[in-house]
């Protein structure tokens, strides 16, 4: 039957055939939208997905460099990664030893002696240049370019050598990688990735380190350093790596602004040009054409523009405008010129539309990103609280893959040189970590009404839904035991020399009912 009509009408047979072949891949379940082939709408989607080296590690020396560039030079990409460094490690994040002193056999008061003094002595070391490996920075100071750089380059690379100094007890030191510095060997195998060595499971067993910075002007010879990521003896880590993973299999980091590389990049040009038109509009310039005089000579006539501030002098095809210009024609010429003044009165509403995107991409609020605050409060202190929750999140991060291991090196180090006394805690990992738990406290959350973010808190404590310790620390970054000893000197100071009012006048109440009581007796 279909031969025969195709012999009839053809046209016919054909819109049967391409039916019976819609039928065939008739759309089912996600087909009918995300997969879909046969939308007008999503062919001309082409897509070719790959493992997360085609993905990731195949582009990473593009996206640092494009990642970087916009920090240096595109103001909203600087201000979204200041804003996030800024609230996460803030002036660093500070030691809160916190031991498991039940555990451990210790009474309260002993536990606080032994992390006042631990946290004592780790300040000294923290707060010392030769804590860096560099001799440049301090401890918190490191915390600050470890994390931005993270940011900005997707990862850092961070070794802990020991150095013995004359001058100090303490010889770990740490010293920061670049990224880029961690790369293949020209003579690498298959089981080397970005210079990242995989094991027979997939774990990653070592890193490559070049002497040089690939993108150093004088970089001289390559050479590359196998550091193991554990050292085979002592079970330590050798190298600790700050990425974020995105995927399962994933061995190297991506920039934070990856996603919205190409929305910064045009919108920073869009605001150039937006400015160029602004000033060429500002500037009134006059030309002025004029008649040859019967020498053949023109007349001179004043520039606004001095010839030593001239940035194109040497160009004589180039014309300079300035501010109240006068420029004298050659005799024929005319200078048209197109008129670059408007009021784009788009500017404003599409710039903000395109940053609340990226800042969706981001996590950041655009109230938080831009710092403009002019919606109601409740508008602004959900913004805050929403950026809150990513910054906690990165300082957990920082927290756990940075300050923590290097703590756990340096009280190592401390208690092999007898600086702290820990009985067990070389022998046996479970005294080894109730020693070595902390906190890590930065700066608090931004408070828009301070009186109603105390009352909160004491609302919070009264009921039991919070502690004054951890208020203590979320609201002022403090510590709510230090505060409690230093309250009650002080207060016994006041009381002392007469300045407590309050007390004075209490006082003086039970004295005179003590004096009543005594009359009527």
């Amino acid at each position: 039957m279909e031969r025969a009509i195709a012999t009839v009408a053809p046209r016919t047979a054909l819109k049967r055939l391409s039916a019976r072949k819609q039928l065939d891949i008739l759309n089912t379940g996600y087909s009918n939208s995300g997969a879909s082939k046969q939308k007008k709408s999503m062919r001309g989607w082409k897509s070719n997905g790959g493992s997360t080296k085609e993905d990731i590690d195949d582009n990473l020396e593009t996206l640092r460099e494009r990642s970087r560039d916009l920090y240096m030079n595109t103001p909203l990409a600087t201000g979204a990664l200041k804003t996030i460094r800024t609230n996460v490690v803030g002036y660093g994040l500070v030691l809160n030893s916190q031991i498991d002193h039940e555990f451990l056999g210790l009474t309260e008061q002993q536990a606080d002696e032994w992390e006042t003094q631990v946290e004592r002595e780790f300040s000294m070391w923290a707060n010392s240049l030769m804590c860096d490996a560099m001799q440049m920075h301090n401890f918190y100071e490191l915390q600050q370019i470890a994390f931005l750089s993270f940011l900005a380059s997707g990862e850092t690379f961070v070794t802990l050598p020991h150095r013995n100094h004359k001058e100090h007890w303490y010889g770990l030191r740490v010293q920061l990688i670049e990224s880029d510095r961690i790369s293949s060997p020209s003579s690498a195998n298959k089981n080397i990735i970005s210079g990242v060595e995989l094991g027979s499971y997939g774990e990653v067993k070592a890193y490559y380190i070049c002497n040089v910075h690939p993108l150093g002007a004088d970089s001289g010879k390559k050479e590359w350093k196998r550091v193991e990521k554990f050292g085979k003896l002592s079970g330590r880590q050798n190298i600790l790596h700050l990425m974020e993973s995105e995927r399962p299999e994933q061995r190297r980091g991506v920039p934070l602004l990856a996603p919205v590389i190409e929305s910064l990049k045009q919108l920073d040009r869009y605001s150039e040009a937006e400015i160029t038109a602004a000033l060429v509009s500002s500037l009134m310039t006059v030309f002025i054409e004029v008649a040859e005089d019967d020498d053949g000579s023109s007349p001179v006539i004043g520039e606004g523009i001095p010839e030593g501030d001239q940035v194109d002098q040497a160009d004589e095809t180039t014309v300079e405008l300035a501010s109240g210009s006068v420029i004298a024609l050659n005799p024929g010429e005319k200078a048209n010129m197109s008129n670059p003044a408007r009021n784009n009165a788009s500017f404003d509403p599409f710039v903000t539309a395109i940053i609340r995107q990226m800042g969706a991409a981001l996590e950041i609020p655009y109230e938080v990103l831009v710092k403009h605050f002019t919606s109601s409060y409740s508008a602004s202190r959900a913004a805050l609280l929403e950026a809150w929750k990513m910054f906690k999140m990165r300082r957990e991060f920082v927290a756990n893959r940075f300050c923590q291991p290097i703590y756990e090196e340096w009280l190592t180090e401390a208690i092999l040189i007898g600086r702290i006394q820990a009985p067990g805690f070389l022998e046996n990992p479970l005294v080894r970590q109730a020693y070595s738990t902390a906190e890590w406290n930065g700066p608090s959350q931004g408070q828009l009404d301070p009186l109603k973010e105390v009352n909160a808190a004491i609302k919070r404590v009264e009921a039991g839904f919070s502690t004054r310790a951890r208020e203590t620390v979320e609201m002022t970054s403090g510590n709510f035991w230090r505060n409690h000893y230093q309250r009650v000197r002080e207060e016994n100071a006041r009381r002392d020399a007469g300045l407590d009012l309050a007390y004075l006048e209490a006082l003086k109440f039970l004295q005179d009912k003590e004096v009543n009581e005594n009359d009527e007796d």
